[in-house]
This record gives structure tokens, C-alpha cells and sequence, in this order.
């Protein structure tokens, strides 16, 4: 038997999404008419190129896309959370990334689409309501919308920083996930429940809606970050694989992160690295701070590295008090 690990963490783009087996008896998902995937680069090339996953984000990422589950991602600032997502979409050809940031004020419907009567309204240059044909020109699914149609490969939806959402938001994505498919009720009320909307991938992206509702087929790799500032239901958790991402342990694994991202500019560096640590010890810092950190210093004329260093890392939380 081969190898079950679809993504590998090679960083090498393969076709080893295509050895997905069907989904579990209660995961299967039937919408068609399949969509054509779209092509394209995963959106951010170079994270996805110098990412260095641990074996247990490897691991949890399979479990996910063989489970049809969505991942939900903690750890602390600077873990690389966001960045497994286009990883993962890089390395599996499963084109752009969908990315959906969230804030105390984002809902469901704002993940799902977004409908702009107004906007109609005045186009049809009258105020009464204008005619139902063009209805789907002023619909624009959003980026949960979008990875919802029914494309015959799994998108990669960035559900970024879940954790700072209204304390319902987590709930309301139960049921999305379970059933994989969402209405648009604008177009259920019509007479003919079929339009041609926009998607979240950007101008001239259109797709036919059928009968008013959306339903997926492969069921997207959603991919959850959460920084911990908040615990989640039981319910949420259950229905999620889930990993933890950690600091690198250790400063050859940080320098060979630096080298990365860096190539011949981290030459000659290892002060920083080890100022990195020494400093971490005390307070929270996260590793792009670094990079930065490395890259000024690099081309910054002056001699005093490690004070300019310092002012590039400060901390991200309160330091620890030795007293």
C-alpha cells in the first residue's frame, strides 16, 4: 500500500490529491454540475515555498482531507497558522486560496455572500423594484460561498483568526459544514431560482446557481486559525481536526526557518538567532519578527546590531518578571 500522506510537506507541487479515496459514508457531498477547478499559484508563493511543517501538522492535514473536516489551527503568533493553508494548496495544485479574515463583527452571511439591492436599484434608474433578470449581478458569493460550489477538487478555505468572532459565529458553522450546502434566498423567492452570480475569485469569475442553493462536492480543506485567545464548544471541536503549532525548539531549527526565507542574506546571523532566543525566554516574540530583525540588519550601516535588533523584536506580551 502507498504512502497515505496525500500532502507531504515537500514544498514540491504533485498530484497526489488525485489518490483522495471517496469520502466516509456520512461526509459524501453530491452538488453538481461540477464546476472546472481554477488554476493559478496558491496566492502568497513565497510562505508557501519556505514553509517547514512539524510531522504533526503533516499528519493532521491528511486526516483532515481524508475525513472531510475542517482543521482548526492554534498556536502562537508567528507559528506559521495561515501559512500551512497555502502550503497545502501549493504543494496539492489546489489552486488560489480563499481567505476569510474574521473580526468581532463578521456573521455567517458575510462568509457566505453578499447581495446589494441598492446598487440594483439605481442601475435600474427607477424606484420601484427592477426585474428579476439581472439579479445576479449584484450577488457575490464570498469566500465560504465560493468553496462551497461543487468543483470536483477540494478548495482551500483560510478561515483566519476564528477565534475573534462573535461568540455565535463558531455554532453557526455547524451546520454549514454538516450539510455542505447553503441558500441564497433572494434567488429561492423567485420564480426562476437561477441566476449567474459572482464568486469571491475576483472580476469576470461567474458561476450559474442553480434552483437558489449551493452544494459542494468535494468538500473543501477548511483551514481554521486560532490564536487561543478563547475556548471553543464542545460540539465545534468534535466536528474538527485539530493541531497545535509550536515555536521552533531549538536555534538550528530557527536558522535553518531564517535560511528559508532568506537564502545569502541570512549569512552571518546566528548572533541574531541567539539573541532571538535569549529574549523569548522573558516574553513572547514571533518568528517574522526575526526576519525582519535579519533582513535590516543586514542592510542597515550601523554596528550596533543587537540594539537595533531589539527595537525590531519587541515583545507581544508583557515580559516575564524574574522578581
Amino acid at each position: 500500500m502507498p504512502d497515505w500522506l496525500l500532502y507531504t510537506g515537500s514544498r514540491r507541487p504533485h498530484d497526489g490529491i488525485d489518490r483522495l479515496p471517496p469520502p466516509p459514508p456520512w461526509r459524501a457531498f453530491d452538488g453538481d454540475p461540477v464546476l472546472p477547478f481554477p488554476s493559478g499559484p496558491s496566492g502568497n508563493e513565497h510562505q508557501a515555498t519556505t514553509y517547514r511543517p512539524s510531522d504533526d501538522a503533516v499528519q493532521q492535514v491528511n486526516a483532515a482531507l481524508y475525513l472531510r473536516r475542517p482543521l482548526l489551527v492554534t498556536g502562537p503568533p508567528g507559528t506559521g497558522k495561515s501559512t500551512l493553508a497555502y502550503a497545502v494548496a501549493h504543494e496539492l495544485g489546489l489552486g488560489p486560496v480563499l481567505h476569510w479574515p474574521i473580526t468581532s463583527r463578521t456573521t455567517l452571511r458575510d462568509g457566505l455572500y453578499q447581495y446589494d439591492p441598492l446598487t440594483r436599484l439605481y442601475a435600474a434608474g427607477r424606484t420601484e423594484a427592477p426585474s428579476d433578470e439581472d439579479i445576479g449581478r449584484y450577488i457575490r458569493l464570498g469566500p465560504l460561498g465560493t468553496a462551497l460550489l461543487p468543483y470536483g477538487r477540494p478548495r482551500v478555505l483560510l478561515v483566519d483568526e476564528i477565534d475573534k468572532s462573535d461568540i455565535d459565529l463558531p455554532n453557526d458553522l455547524l451546520t454549514i459544514f454538516e450539510k455542505g450546502e447553503y441558500e441564497l434566498p433572494e434567488l429561492t423567492r423567485r420564480a426562476d431560482p437561477s441566476a449567474d452570480v459572482m464568486t469571491a475569485d475576483g472580476p469576470g469569475s461567474r458561476v450559474t446557481v442553480m434552483a437558489g442553493t449551493v452544494r459542494c462536492r468535494a468538500f473543501p480543506l477548511v483551514v481554521m486559525t486560532s490564536n487561543g485567545e478563547r475556548e471553543f464548544p464542545p460540539a465545534f471541536l468534535r466536528r474538527c481536526v485539530t493541531v497545535e503549532l509550536r515555536q521552533p525548539a531549538g536555534e538550528a531549527e530557527l536558522a535553518a526557518i531564517v535560511r528559508e526565507h532568506l537564502g545569502p542574506l541570512a549569512d552571518q546571523s546566528d548572533d541574531l538567532v541567539r539573541r532571538f532566543f535569549e529574549r523569548s525566554a522573558s516574553g513572547t516574540l514571533a518568528t517574522d519578527q526575526l526576519l525582519n530583525a535579519v533582513y535590516l540588519c543586514r542592510h542597515a550601516a550601523t554596528e550596533d546590531r543587537r540594539a537595533l535588533a531589539d527595537r525590531i523584536m519587541p515583545y507581544l506580551s508583557e515580559p516575564i518578571d524574574d522578581d
